[in-house]
């Protein structure tokens, strides 16, 4: 890819900025009437089996942007498949891209969406679609084209990992003061409290380790816990699931890392309190309803047995 170029190749694609009105031309879908307007008309059709490179922006009545590919790390694609049938007009529109078309239009939310458009969106709701594809690709470049995403992507992600350490780990102490807690840290950025200590070997990686435990977050809402009383003392008892010390083989990535490498700390027997920063936890996703992104962790845990 040719990262300036195509940059400004989308800007332009999206935008139409410098595109004359006269050059605009019109055409409506046949399955459901769409009227989309060429902002700029490409020429290059990609080949069956090719895939074409776009970027996406969707807007509601007020032109609040509610999708867009633009901030992902990679844009939207389709392989180009001549035999592929148009169920809509959306089909139409995308399977009639070429490489430099820039294309505008708007429709309802359901015409646009289906039966299945956001809940937050009227079906008669006004939807604005920008849409430019920029670039064919084969399968082997749309691949490389990915790694080389990702890999830039996790780079990012590693760096925004390493503020979240340093400014979590300040409100990680000052919980810690409030709540009387003399906390270590890990040089990984994980602060923990051994309350007792247990008895045995030290842990090595793969040993299994099976522990009761309850988790919080730092406001002090429990979302999920081993302890059957205690789930019924906050209302999330759970008749299907088993109340039960968890098996981890520890250092072998089969939980959160604050959690392998906490463990490692401790021996059978032992109880102990992890505070664990978002990065050691479940990062920028987060894990269900209750642990949102960058969610501090805290976590009681106690060692009941220990099998190498």
């Amino acid at each position: 890819m040719k990262n300036k170029s195509s940059l400004l190749a989308v800007l332009v694609l999206l935008t139409g900025s410098l595109v004359l009105s006269s050059c605009k031309k019109t055409k409506v879908t046949e399955k459901d009437g769409i009227e989309y307007t060429y902002i700029k008309e490409g020429s290059e059709k990609p080949a069956n089996g090719d895939f074409l490179m776009y970027h996406l922006e969707i807007m509601n009545s007020k032109d609040s942007v509610i999708y867009t590919t633009i901030d992902q790390p990679v844009p939207g694609y389709l392989m180009a498949n001549d035999s592929m049938p148009t169920n809509n007009g959306m089909d139409e529109i995308f399977m009639s891209l070429r490489k430099g078309d820039s294309i505008h239009f708007e429709s309802t939310a359901k015409t646009i969406f289906g039966e299945n458009y956001p809940p937050f969106l009227e079906e008669n709701e006004t939807v604005k679609i920008r849409l430019g594809a920029f670039d064919i690709m084969s399968e082997q470049a749309l691949m490389d084209f990915f790694t080389k995403a990702n890999e830039a992507e996790a780079a990012k992600r590693a760096e925004r990992a390493k503020v979240l350490i340093v400014e979590e780990g300040k409100t990680i102490e000052e919980y810690a003061k409030e709540n009387g807690l003399d906390v270590q840290k890990t040089e990984n950025g994980l602060y923990y409290v051994i309350q007792e200590e247990g008895t045995g070997e030290a842990i090595t990686p793969g040993t299994t380790m099976y522990v009761n435990y309850a988790g919080y977050l730092i406001d002090g809402t429990l979302f999920d816990t081993s302890y059957e009383q205690l789930a019924k003392d906050n209302n999330m008892y759970n008749p299907q699931r088993p109340y039960e010390p968890l098996p981890v083989n520890v250092g072998m990535g089969q939980v959160i890392p604050g959690w392998d490498e906490g463990l490692m700390l401790l021996k059978k027997g032992s109880k102990a309190k992890f505070l664990i920063p978002s990065p050691l936890a479940y990062g920028e996703n987060g894990a269900g309803a209750l642990i949102g992104p960058n969610s501090i962790l805290v976590f009681d845990v106690e060692v009941t047995d220990v099998q190498k």
